[in-house]
């Protein structure tokens, strides 16, 4: 089966469909990311704070599946921002990966009050001049923060992983990732359910013969986002890739358009530091 890719703005190719591991367990995460491989996953997404980099590394040693075939994003936690520890941070993370480098690093949070984001972006783009990070990104930067990396950096953020979900459609922000060829990505794809029994989402699924969860994940697909959805449940791990053999109509969009209410599954970003 294959699977769309999304082009970032260094030439890098990142599968639109991944895998999250946010809330598992470490020792759950070996046999949670094999699953996910064996169903066709090719992205897999981690963090330092999940503690569970370790658990994805034992998954990756353990496939059949080729490491180049398989795209590793990991991000850098909010104590470890700064020059110098950031790049210890990475060595850390890189370390329990057992990994020699990551497809895609990412600034988990601005953390605006703490003030050390820009010097974070400057040890990023060493990791990327040495070949030991692939890509450089970054998570939950709002309008305002990008606008000052932009305006610091001739390295442009290739990736804004957010929250985003019917729910929460961060319109602003990702017309500015298009203005600046920043691909958007979705975490909390799902609102953590908070969608799923929405009449307008049941509807388009029972159309389609589909599960909620399908059409929503249909839905990020086709606006164009990069989307992780977790699970560590084999059969919904499945489910969750198995969106490629149809298609939401303009209409069928446009429902799932007017869902937005501004709704926060996790916190805000111009807050959290």
């Amino acid at each position: 089966m294959s699977h769309p890719t999304v082009t970032l703005n260094n030439g890098v190719t990142i599968p639109q469909l991944g895998f999250g591991v946010f809330q598992v367990p470490d020792e759950e995460t070996t046999t949670a990311v094999g699953h996910a491989l064996r169903a066709g996953y090719r992205s897999i997404d981690t963090a330092a704070i999940y503690g569970n980099e370790a658990g994805v590394g034992r998954a990756l040693a353990a496939s059949d599946v080729p490491r180049d075939e398989i795209f590793v994003t990991t991000k850098l936690w909010n104590a470890d921002q700064g020059y110098d520890s950031t790049l210890r941070a990475f060595d850390d993370s890189l370390a329990k990966l057992g990994l020699d480098h990551v497809d895609l690093y990412l600034v988990h949070w601005p953390t605006p009050a703490r003030d050390l984001y820009v010097d974070t972006w400057r040890a990023l783009e060493k990791l990327v001049a040495d070949g030991r990070v692939r890509t450089a990104g970054v998570s939950n930067f709002q309008p305002a923060h990008l606008r000052r990396l932009l305006n610091s950096s001739d390295l442009v953020p290739a990736v804004n992983q957010i929250e985003l979900h019917p729910a929460l459609q961060q319109r602003e922000l990702r017309a500015l990732h298009a203005a600046h060829s920043i691909a958007t990505e979705a975490w909390s794809p799902l609102a953590q359910g908070g969608v799923l029994a929405d009449p307008a989402v049941v509807e388009v699924a029972a159309r389609h013969g589909k599960s909620p969860a399908q059409v929503v994940l249909r839905w990020h697909l086709q606006l164009g986002n990069i989307v992780i959805p977790k699970s560590v449940t084999p059969e919904r791990i499945r489910e969750n890739i198995d969106v490629f053999d149809f298609a939401l109509s303009d209409e069928e969009m446009d429902a799932l358009g007017g869902l937005d209410r501004g709704l926060r599954t996790g916190p805000d970003p111009d807050t959290l530091n």
